[in-house]
């Protein structure tokens, strides 16, 4: 929980505040932008929620909060609301599940909600209240797993909901050597005829990114929309395998269509696909002027 006396002084007055143990992840600030905001390297409330959708909002992105730094003066009565808003719906059949986890410095985590069975991609924080909700949107068939950083809760995952996990050997460590899927190779594979698993070797050697219905692209840490630079970018200061291969992969994933860009670190992305091919080649020629 959050401590009151480590507040942060560039919070606004009221109920609301982020305290010194923020990590900077960006979390609160995409979630609830019109409360929370960047001051120096860390998050702090700007507005106090004057209304029940921004309070409700705002108490989202507490929950969501990898390291529990956001607080509130007086004991929120309506935590419960907030909790079963999760996961959040983004569009159609694809939720966010908040409660990003510090393991993975905060990334996000997504559900698709299909009849066959649902697919967790990347993991959120294990924790009862959004399990007890995943309980109530049907079976998790798959937990796709688009690199190596983002696993966070896996292994609690996997033996309460008896699913299947998907990664690439060439991300495999010693945390996950018991993954049931393993993938091989730079070839794209279909899992099903609506989702495409595309290998995107770069920010580390066995990322790969999902496709679904040829209009949500899952991307992990591969590609995300930059607030600074204000265009579709990938994450040149944390690539950790090679940026070389980063700009290949970007490439041949600009050959596909999708409207929806949804990643683990930094902001999603919505229009029309012309428009995305156009920012896909924007960011191209941004990642090779490096």
């Amino acid at each position: 929980m959050a401590h009151l006396n480590m507040r942060r002084p560039q919070n606004t007055d009221g109920d609301f505040y982020v305290d010194s143990t923020c990590i900077d992840c960006d979390t609160c600030r995409w979630m609830t932008p019109e409360v929370f905001s960047r001051v120096g390297e860390q998050s702090a409330v700007y507005h106090q929620p004057t209304n029940e959708t921004e309070r409700l909002a705002a108490l989202e992105a507490l929950l969501a909060c990898p390291t529990s730094s956001i607080g509130t003066v007086e004991k929120p009565k309506d935590i419960k609301i907030a909790q079963e808003s999760f996961p959040i719906l983004v569009d159609e059949n694809v939720y966010h599940c908040g409660y990003h986890s510090e393991k993975s410095y905060g990334a996000a985590s997504y559900l698709i909600q299909l009849r066959d069975g649902n697919i967790l991609v990347d993991s959120p924080r294990f924790t009862p209240p959004l399990v007890k909700r995943l309980e109530e949107m049907g079976p998790i068939r798959y937990m796709y797993l688009t690199h190596k950083d983002d696993i966070a809760d896996h292994q609690k995952f996997v033996e309460h909901f008896k699913c299947d996990r998907i990664l690439h050997i060439e991300d495999i460590s010693a945390n996950t050597r018991n993954v049931e899927i393993q993938l091989t190779g730079n070839e794209p594979i279909t899992l099903t005829p609506d989702l495409l698993i595309i290998p995107v070797p770069g920010h580390t050697e066995g990322h790969t990114v999902l496709l679904y219905k040829n209009k949500y692209l899952f991307t992990g840490d591969h590609l995300a929309w930059s607030e600074s630079y204000h265009q579709l970018a990938a994450f040149h200061d944390f690539c950790w395998y090679s940026w070389s291969e980063q700009i290949k992969s970007m490439r041949q994933l600009a050959n596909y269509s999708f409207e929806w860009v949804l990643p683990g670190h930094g902001r999603r992305f919505h229009a029309d696909v012309d428009t995305m091919h156009q920012q896909m080649h924007k960011c191209i020629e941004w990642m090779e002027s490096f």
